[in-house]
């Protein structure tokens, strides 16, 4: 049991120092390091939990750590994450013991270091064991504490407290440090929500219908993707949020839908559901093993009614006909901010800049994609983050430079009933707070039909 609990610190740590020194996907690294180091499967969920958790917190754990590493001169890049990892343990892992993280953590050391710096891990440790963590209250700076308290950079944390005020700004920032609940969509094509579910409970999963959208089920044990309900193409792994945008587009049978950047294929393949396998659905992407993807989850789930095709939807029209496609869907390329929870590390890596960049890409899809929408047509954008920039600014340029198009209020009766209430006029601003889903932005736009 030691010899394997060793296994996962040290394998945590080299995924740390990997994700650091690579700006590597954590989500990707850590599936990689499961297979090749072959962690044990009752100890996959404590590397998944030391790994996300310490990037999760690593600027709470950095200032934790800082009064005990004032007078050390240029750490090994090593040691940094090794201590962060130990703290971590420490303070929000209940189940173990302070002595055996430090005593991992020094074991370790000494493995990947000299005696010198085993006993500089055990010193620092030691002293923040003794002396207790220095207080976050000390931090005055209000926007400041939360950036520090919540490991969300400072920039970020000021932008939102300007956007959304302090309260809301705080109350993201808090649930970014949760691990977000598996959802899933039912394929209504094949099975009735109450019949998967008993389904799944035959299985062994603890499952529950969603009290937001109608086609959801919630996981609350297990994981659904390997499910044989899964395999069978009853259901679609897909965000509460994500699963929105279907309704919000208002696809009627029959129709011609274009899905402007549509990998991995989760719209897309809701709204072939939707059409009930009429009509046609045109799913772009930009790259081909991408383009793959949403096939074969189209054929999993027994929908024949979605084309998939590798290209740059900024070319569209050199490929399709204008006014040929009844609505269109443009999930657009955006920061992310609304997944962080699924995604800790991209906290540290997007910068402000990204944003504005984003924003120029987002208008030259949308000034591509509109000239194919019929007269009376519905054009949805949506984006997975929970920035003004990239959201309702964007909106707002475009409508402005086309007076052909219209902000479609009666989005709000194709909502769920849930929803509703969240609703601003012709658009939709969910934050992570408001049901535990990703942050997530849907405007619904109409072309005048004169």
């Amino acid at each position: 049991m030691k010899g394997n609990r060793k296994n996962v610190r040290e394998t945590a740590l080299e995924l740390l120092e990997s994700i650091e020194k690579n700006q590597a996907y954590s989500n990707l690294l850590l599936n990689h390091a499961i297979e090749k180091n072959k962690i044990d499967k009752k100890d996959i969920g404590l590397l998944t939990e030391l790994v996300y958790g310490t990037l999760q917190r690593k600027l709470t754990l950095d200032f934790y750590l800082a009064p005990f590493l004032k007078n050390n001169r240029k750490l090994e890049p090593w040691v940094k994450p090794l201590l962060q990892l130990t703290v971590y343990q420490m303070e929000y892992l209940d189940r173990v013991p302070d002595r055996a993280a430090i005593y991992e953590a020094v074991e370790i050391a000494k493995r990947h270091g000299h005696k010198g710096i085993a006993s500089m891990v055990n010193g620092v440790l030691r002293s923040l064991q003794r002396e207790g963590l220095p207080s976050l209250e000390s931090i005055k700076d209000p926007a400041k504490q939360i950036a520090i308290a919540t490991s969300h950079p400072e920039w970020l944390v000021k932008r939102w407290i300007e956007q959304f005020g302090m309260e809301k700004t705080k109350a993201m920032c808090e649930i970014n440090l949760t691990a977000p609940l598996q959802t899933a969509r039912v394929n209504l094509t094949k099975i009735t929500v109450e019949d998967c579910i008993k389904r799944l409970e035959e299985e062994g999963y603890a499952v529950e219908a969603s009290p937001i959208v109608p086609e959801a089920i919630k996981c609350l044990r297990g994981n659904l993707a390997s499910s044989s309900a899964f395999k069978e193409g009853l259901l679609t792994i897909q965000d509460e949020s994500s699963m929105l945008v279907a309704h919000a587009l208002g696809v009627q049978q029959e129709e011609n839908i274009l899905d402007a950047c549509a990998a991995p294929g989760g719209k897309s393949t809701h709204i072939a559901e939707k059409l009930a396998n009429t009509g046609a659905v045109v799913s772009l992407d930009l790259h081909e093993h991408k383009v793959k993807l949403i096939s074969q989850n189209a054929s999993r789930l027994g929908l024949e009614n979605i084309e998939s095709k590798k290209l740059d939807s900024r070319n569209v029209q050199e490929h399709f006909e204008q006014q040929s496609f009844d609505r269109i869907l443009l999930d657009a390329p955006c920061s992310g901010l609304g997944v962080m929870r699924r995604k800790p590390d991209m906290k540290y890596t997007k910068k402000e800049e990204d944003l504005s960049r984003l924003q120029e890409i987002q208008l030259s899809l949308l000034e591509a994609v509109a000239p194919l929408i019929k007269k009376g047509g519905t054009l949805v954008y949506s984006t997975c983050t929970v920035d003004r920039a990239e959201n309702q600014e964007t909106v707002q340029k475009f409508l402005e430079k086309h007076p052909e198009f219209i902000g479609d209020s009666s989005v709000k009766e194709r909502m769920p009933e849930a929803i509703r209430p969240l609703m601003n006029g012709f658009d939709l601003q969910i934050l992570p707070q408001d049901f535990g889903s990703d942050g997530f932005y849907i405007a619904c736009i109409k072309r005048k039909v004169d």
